[in-house]
């Protein structure tokens, strides 16, 4: 008998945090991702976390606990395109292996909003 398993829905701070940790291991393993993240912005890791979790709990579960302004720390960075395309991959690569079900599914919209966003922004998109 086959049992299917069922893959929770992103509900609690500790759903966020899951997907933060597991898509930014993710990101440090990417051959494209890695060099911009480590090499050039130098991201301070246990800082930077975070501030990811307080981003993605405003975004999916309306915590209103982040604030800031995302954008202009993103626009010096070397990226194009195909940097934004592998980010969106590995993040709904990691929702759906973690998630499923409506916040899940909300935080692939929202990821794919920002990425959209930032392209427009950084002049990528035509």
């Amino acid at each position: 008998m086959n049992q299917e398993i069922v893959l929770p829905d992103i509900t609690t701070e500790e759903n966020i945090k899951q997907l933060v940790d597991t898509f930014y291991a993710s990101v440090n393993q990417d051959p494209l991702l890695e060099p911009v993240f480590n090499g050039h912005a130098q991201v301070d890791w246990p800082h930077h976390l975070p501030i990811m979790y307080r981003f993605w709990s405003s975004l999916l579960l309306g915590s209103a606990s982040y604030k800031g302004q995302p954008f202009p720390k993103h626009l010096a960075l070397p990226v194009g395109q195909e940097h934004f395309e592998r980010w969106l991959q590995l993040f709904h690569q990691t929702v759906d292996r973690l998630f499923s079900g409506a916040k899940a599914e909300e935080a692939k919209v929202r990821a794919q909003n920002v990425a959209y966003m930032f392209q427009y922004k950084m002049g990528l998109l035509r």
